[in-house]
């Protein structure tokens, strides 16, 4: 039995528009200037507090907490707006379709998202029963930090030759190789390639169809059984 874990914002789901107009609420409904687009989409993967921390200055590290709270409320309100869709990526159901329908494979999320955030995008994408195992922010230090990966282990009895993270960030990577399990990354995030390779990714995808090859490559004749 094999485990794949994905990260959310940036690896299943472009949420980059709505992420950027919600940070920029925030730090407006608290009387700060907004950090720049590239430094919010920078720190995109860590748990929400720690994230704001880093676009912070030290003056406002008190601020941070406040900060997180006008973000949630923000975010609430924006997702109403059509212009701030947040659609899967492109060939991204066909993969978890495919990875579900196996009898040889469980799937996993490991995200900086909350647990109902998790939850809402997976009822509206109609992919509640393809994840047995779902570690968030609320229960787990941020990433890089291990706990995420190494719980869905637990939870599933998988150990890390058979585990795989797939995700955008440099943050994933380390995640994943902090806890012995395999890294693969993914070009359509917030992270560059050449940035996920050094931070240890095995391989990173062009386009999702690529996962699966991977995995046969990795895992020998994994295609082969259902």
């Amino acid at each position: 039995m094999y485990l794949v874990i994905f990260d959310c914002d940036g690896t299943l789901v472009d949420s980059q528009h709505m992420i950027v107009a919600a940070m920029e609420s925030a730090f407006a409904a608290r009387g700060h200037e907004a950090p720049a687009r590239e430094q919010i989409l920078s720190v995109v993967g860590l748990s929400l507090e720690p994230a704001i921390r880093k676009l912070v200055p030290d003056s406002l590290a008190g601020e941070a907490a406040r900060l997180a709270d006008a973000y949630r409320d923000a975010f609430t309100d924006l997702r109403s707006d059509p212009a701030l869709a947040e659609p899967l990526y492109p060939g991204a159901r066909a993969v978890l379709d495919a990875l579900a329908g196996r009898d040889d494979a469980l799937l996993g999320i490991a995200t900086g998202k909350s647990v109902r955030g998790v939850r809402r995008f997976l009822e509206r994408e109609g992919l509640e029963k393809h994840f047995i195992t779902i570690q968030t922010a609320d229960t787990h230090p941020s990433k890089p930090h291990p706990s995420m990966v190494a719980e869905a282990m637990a939870q599933t009895g998988i150990g890390p030759e058979s585990t795989v993270m797939v995700g955008d960030t440099t943050y994933d990577v380390e995640m994943a190789r902090a806890a012995r399990a395999g890294a693969v990354g993914v070009r359509w995030g917030y992270h560059a390639p050449d940035a996920l390779l050094k931070a240890g990714a095995e391989h990173v995808l062009d386009e999702f169809s690529g996962l699966m090859p991977h995995l046969a490559a990795r895992w020998g004749s994994w295609t082969d059984r259902r």
